[in-house]
């Protein structure tokens, strides 16, 4: 938009329909506890989302801005569903650049800056959707530590600020969490270092890496149940543990340490792409009031996807897997979908897919899974980037 010695303002939009057929699920689930609970099925069409984005420096290069408008039209009337953010950076040198704002924990490869590179659009496995953390106000710092290992490690209020005000937060200031990749093949893993292979590689890239995440979460730090990019620690059977009596003995937990660490491995290769990551949680330290049956939560988990470009620059097709191994359920999600470019460019997609879910401990309305889904979920969606 605008740029001269001052400095740059860049701009951009992100945006899609989604067209969602959930009647195939069961209209009811019962959790490990005995609780039933009735399923919202849904059938319809939603302009979904629209993000807009400014970007650029100021005075001088090194000094950088983010500022973005961003919407969930799904969750009208529910906290932050229009939510105005952004961050400011400084870059020192290429290995150490210093932000301060809203950013996303870089808990899982999908937290790490690589939306909207995505295979899916704009929503996980629920493995991933289980395990991660979201977005929050801290401080971070980025940059390469030589031509083939980044790094990016943040320093925040709590997993998820969305729809949490500054009042609801604890003092403590210690949610840390932290992220190192190795791409030694390219030095690269195209755009966003995302996911599938639209760029289609003639030589080899890979990347391997590790996330390690660590915070104390109380129950009225914690976002709503509908909060799009909700992120708030469940049982392997989708119960909240900050619920009230989440075990059904009386006892309700006020505050938690919850601990993940993940690693990931993959390559991209003339149009084919195949990478999988593994989740191990922990969730102790209790502050209770009432007698609770556990001293500790231990949960692991993966999952696969792999993509191979049918026409390239046109046609794509992909299969998700995931998997959560629990003391509460082990669910599983299976994904088949196309993306298809009609022009050729990655900037306009459509988006086609089927969703098989069992026992889905995760969900919300800007997902296409809900709580407790069993059997086949559909979706379409139509996505344009300016």
């Amino acid at each position: 938009m605008v740029s001269d010695e001052f400095g740059e303002v860049n701009f951009s939009v992100f945006t899609y329909a989604r067209y969602l057929n959930q009647t195939d699920l069961e209209e009811s689930y019962t959790d490990s506890f005995g609780r039933t609970s009735a399923i919202d099925i849904r059938n319809d069409i939603q302009f979904q989302k629209v993000t807009l984005n400014f970007k650029g420096w100021f005075m001088v290069p090194k000094l950088s801005y983010l500022f973005y408008t961003w919407t969930s039209n799904t969750s009208q009337g529910d906290p932050a569903q229009v939510v105005v953010a952004g961050n400011l950076g400084y870059a020192f040198s290429d290995s150490f650049k210093l932000h301060a704002g809203i950013g996303s924990l870089p808990s899982t490869r999908s937290t790490n800056y690589t939306f909207p590179n995505w295979l899916k659009n704009d929503h996980r496995t629920i493995a991933d959707e289980y395990f991660r953390g979201s977005y929050t106000t801290g401080i971070w710092a980025a940059g390469k530590l030589s031509d083939t290992v980044e790094y990016r490690a943040m320093l925040g209020n709590n997993l998820s600020q969305l729809g949490v005000n500054a009042s609801q937060l604890d003092d403590k200031f210690n949610t840390v969490s932290a992220a190192f990749w190795w791409m030694p093949t390219t030095g690269e893993y195209g755009p966003g270092k995302g996911f599938g292979d639209y760029e289609f590689h003639e030589e080899m890239a890979t990347l391997f890496g590790v996330h390690m995440t660590r915070s104390r979460e109380d129950a009225q730090a914690q976002p709503g149940t509908e909060g799009f990019e909700n992120s708030q620690i469940r049982l392997s059977d989708g119960t909240r543990i900050f619920s009230s009596d989440p075990f059904g003995t009386g006892g309700d937990i006020r505050k938690a340490s919850y601990q993940m660490a993940a690693i990931n491995g993959g390559f991209k290769y003339k149009g084919w792409f195949l990478e999988a990551e593994l989740y191990k949680r922990w969730v102790d330290d209790f502050v209770t009031t009432g007698p609770i049956p556990v001293t500790e939560l231990e949960d692991d988990g993966f999952q696969i996807q792999s993509s191979y470009m049918i026409k390239p620059k046109e046609l794509e097709v992909y299969l998700g897997y995931s998997k959560i191994n629990g003391e509460y359920g082990e669910p599983t999600d299976t994904s088949v979908g196309i993306n298809y470019y009609p022009m050729k460019r990655k900037q306009i997609r459509i988006n086609v897919q089927a969703l098989y879910l069992e026992d889905s401990p995760v969900g919300y309305s800007s997902v296409p899974f809900t709580v407790g889904g069993n059997g086949w979920v559909f979706t379409t969606d139509w996505i344009v980037t300016i």
